[in-house]
This record gives structure tokens, sequence and C-alpha cells, in this order.
């Protein structure tokens, strides 16, 4: 029987098997996870910058990030100025899936 053994020294990253197992996501989904989890903290976490480093278009990097977000792996946030405007998004990213919570009951 042949034994196969990889040789991690530096440049490798340890993340939870949660995602690469869930069979609801597109491999797609799952690379691209397992990409923004392996980036330093400081990146550039926008669909451009994630765009950028990869051969996908921008739509196809949406498109798996929405996938993601329906999962619960990714938990968008709309931030407002002082004026109550929309000025940006907040993305936080979980290794485990996060559920929605209850929608809130009607009176």
């Amino acid at each position: 029987m042949a034994i196969f053994r990889v040789k991690k020294s530096t440049n490798y990253t340890v993340m939870s098997n949660q995602h690469l197992r869930d069979k609801s996501l597109s491999l797609k989904a799952k690379g691209l996870l397992s990409q923004i989890l392996s980036l330093p903290e400081e990146w550039d976490f926008t669909l451009q910058g994630l765009a950028y480093i990869n051969q996908e278009q921008l739509d196809a990097i949406r498109q798996a990030v929405h996938e993601l977000e329906r999962a619960g792996y990714i938990v968008r946030a709309r931030e407002r100025d002082n004026r109550g405007r929309l000025c940006g998004t907040e993305y936080s990213i979980y290794e485990h899936p996060r559920l929605s919570p209850d929608p809130p009951a009607l009176k």
C-alpha cells in the first residue's frame, strides 16, 4: 500500500473542515471560502479584490459570496452614515455557518 505524506513547513493554512464537507455548497463556494480563510485579516476583502487574485470574473465571485451568505458562512451588515444613507458593507466570515435569527413575530 502506498503512503503519501505532505511535508508542510511554511505558508499553509489550518482551518475547519466544516465547509469542505458541507454538501449544500458548490465547489466554487468551498474554494472561495477556503481562500478567504487563508488570507490575512488586513487583506482587501472586496469582490474586486477577490476577483483580482482569481481567474473568475466579478459576477462569479459575487455568486459564490451570495451562496456563502445564504448558507450562513458570510453575514453582511450594511453601514450607514450619520444621515442614515448607506455608505458601505461589513462582511463577517465564519468557519461554521451562523443560523439566521428567526423573523420577529407579527402582532
